[in-house]
């Protein structure tokens, strides 16, 4: 993570209708950045009145959850629950092309092999050669601050967004915890997180592993 980023503006705004499952449309405003420190192409989208104090979750890309409802993760469930929340309560949805946690779409995928033989998702980076979370969210306190976001409610279970946030000089103040989508084929990925970075997850008992928190 680099500290003293420097000044991002907004690009572009555009009206684009949201719609998952066949569920009604969530009109949104997707809005596009100059001078992001990563170069990367971030998106914002706007969901109802942002207000003073918006909810934000900062979403970082996943190709195979997102877009083809892989089992294997919670990210396509915990983006079409942003969407809804924020959508209700007013605020910014941050879409990060941060694949595979910052590795990369085929690094990941190749980490999924490793998994398959035993590792768990952050021995695999680490077999690769690749560090456990990549991600720098510096782009990510640019594009909050670009829109005048200074205070925020951040919906993550993961501290690590909030602490690189705080150390950008944004100010958290509330953390909202998303929901837990757990199943017995991303259990295994999701206690892994618990135990390798501290995410605030309480997973069901009934799927193999202690409740928490």
């Amino acid at each position: 993570m680099t500290t003293g980023a420097g000044e991002a503006r907004v690009r572009t705004r555009v009206r684009i209708p949201l719609r998952f499952d066949g569920s009604p449309a969530v009109e949104a405003d997707a809005i596009t950045f100059t001078g992001l420190s990563d170069g990367l192409e971030h998106l914002a989208f706007a969901l109802g009145d942002p207000g003073p104090v918006p909810l934000v979750r900062m979403h970082s890309e996943c190709l195979t959850g997102d877009v083809f409802g892989s089992a294997r993760c919670d990210c396509g469930p915990q983006l079409r629950e942003a969407i809804g929340w924020i959508g209700e309560t007013g605020g910014y949805l941050l879409y990060l092309r941060q694949e595979g946690r910052g590795i990369g779409l085929y690094n990941k995928l190749d980490a999924y092999a490793l998994q398959d033989g035993g590792l768990d998702t952050y021995a695999a980076n680490e077999a690769l050669g690749l560090p456990e979370d990549a991600r720098d969210y510096t782009a990510a306190a640019q594009m909050l601050t670009a829109l005048g976001v200074h205070r925020l409610d951040l919906l993550s279970n993961n501290p690590d967004k909030s602490a690189q946030l705080t150390a950008h000089g944004l100010q958290v103040r509330e953390h909202v915890p998303t929901g837990v989508f757990a199943t017995e084929t991303n259990v295994r990925y999701l206690r892994a997180k618990v135990e390798h970075t501290g995410h605030r997850l309480a997973l069901p008992a009934d799927l193999g592993t202690d409740m928490a928190s």
